[in-house]
């Protein structure tokens, strides 16, 4: 297991292994905030998987629940470069994740600041507190921008 002085600079580094392999530049870790131990990362791979529900968060969910032989992940703490969609917002909802902390915010596809604004709604059973990232947001979006603007 690792510890490493910032999260969300792993998760940068996890973001850019991903473009660099064809994928959404999105990566994610998972920390103990008591320990600073990262207990699950993950990086978009939808494409190289052949899964559309292998996005960063869902990676560094699964790896954090077999790491602790757990589904349950109370307490930890999701830092990502994406402000998450629906699906990740409702699977780190399930898996009761403490606190999720994003960098870039995502009006198309974005559920928690945006869309269906899924940890405020009545059927959201765990409501994680939520945290943006304000010193990563540029570098995080503008990683996104040249993505997407490359294969324009």
């Amino acid at each position: 297991m690792t510890t490493l002085p910032s999260p969300m600079l792993r998760a940068l580094e996890l973001a850019r292994a991903a473009a660099q392999a064809g994928e959404v530049p999105v990566g994610a870790v998972i920390v103990d905030p008591a320990t600073g131990e990262i207990i699950g990362e993950g990086a978009n791979a939808p494409v190289m998987a052949h899964d559309p529900t292998a996005h960063a968060e869902i990676i560094a969910l699964r790896s954090a629940a077999a790491k602790l032989g757990n589904y349950r992940l109370t307490g930890l703490h999701l830092y990502v470069t994406l402000e998450p969609c629906a699906m990740c917002a409702g699977a780190i909802s399930f898996a009761r994740i403490g606190k999720v902390i994003y960098a870039a915010t995502d009006p198309k596809g974005g559920a928690i600041l945006h869309g269906p604004r899924f940890f405020q709604q009545p059927t959201c059973h765990w409501r994680p507190e939520v945290e943006q990232d304000d010193a990563n947001d540029i570098e995080a979006g503008d990683m996104l921008r040249e993505f997407f603007r490359s294969r324009r």
